[in-house]
């Protein structure tokens, strides 16, 4: 694609329409994902503002699945974004992809399956393969961390109960709830997962450890095996 030259920003569109004004206002999670991306993007280019250029972003990679995936080199050849906003974009994804684990001594309460759910749904949703992961709890249903148990081809993973519940017992953990991401979006589980599933439960009465649920994760959506009737 051809360069071109000037940059007209954001404080070129009207107020109501500047990204960085509406979430000094409505805070960051009122802002759309091309909206978010305008402001780091910041500028755009001669013909095109900082959002429109956001917008074919967008529109060219879908999901920030596939944004993430896109190598600095892909990236710059679209008119606008240069080695520097591509290297913006691939350290801000990196940031977000990485910031799944728990700081500090406050420890986060399961109450219910979406409580969990959304932690596992942050987790995997960049994931392009099938990803098995444990959330750690304690007696008072405290997270105490969250296990990568094992990492899959595109439509499969190998869980062994040997090395998922050394990690739990390792960690003094008193229950366990179980996820895994289906990276076609779809999050309904296969007969596989109900199988794994009834193993995984039966192994955790035998050692004293309670299996507390299955989610199965998809794109936005996810299903709560316990919910379900399914476990």
């Amino acid at each position: 694609m051809t360069k071109r030259t000037g940059h007209p920003t954001i404080k070129g569109l009207p107020e109501e329409l500047r990204p960085r004004e509406r979430l000094i206002k409505k805070g960051a999670d009122s802002l759309s994902e091309i909206e978010l991306l305008a402001i780091l993007l910041g500028t755009g280019t001669q013909r095109v503002s900082a959002v429109e250029l956001s917008s074919q972003l967008m529109g060219h990679y879908k999901t920030l699945r596939s944004l993430m995936d896109a190598t600095v080199e892909e990236l710059i050849e679209f008119d606008g974004v240069g080695t520097a906003k591509a290297c913006q974009i691939k350290a801000a994804l990196e940031f977000a992809k990485r910031l799944r684990g728990f700081t500090g001594d406050v420890r986060l309460t399961i109450k219910s399956p979406r409580d969990a759910a959304e932690l596992f749904i942050e987790k995997l949703r960049y994931e392009d393969r099938e990803c098995f992961v444990a959330l750690l709890l304690n007696t008072k249903n405290q997270v105490i961390a969250m296990e990568d148990v094992s990492k899959g081809t595109l439509n499969s993973s190998a869980v062994h109960p040997r090395e998922l519940f050394r990690r739990a017992i390792k960690k003094s953990a008193a229950a366990i709830i179980l996820a895994h991401n289906h990276p076609s979006g779809d999050a309904k589980p296969s007969k596989d997962d109900l199988e794994v599933t009834k193993r995984l439960c039966e192994a955790g009465r035998i050692i004293g450890i309670s299996v507390l649920d299955h989610i199965v994760t998809g794109d936005k959506d996810y299903t709560s095996m316990k919910t379900a009737g399914l476990m």
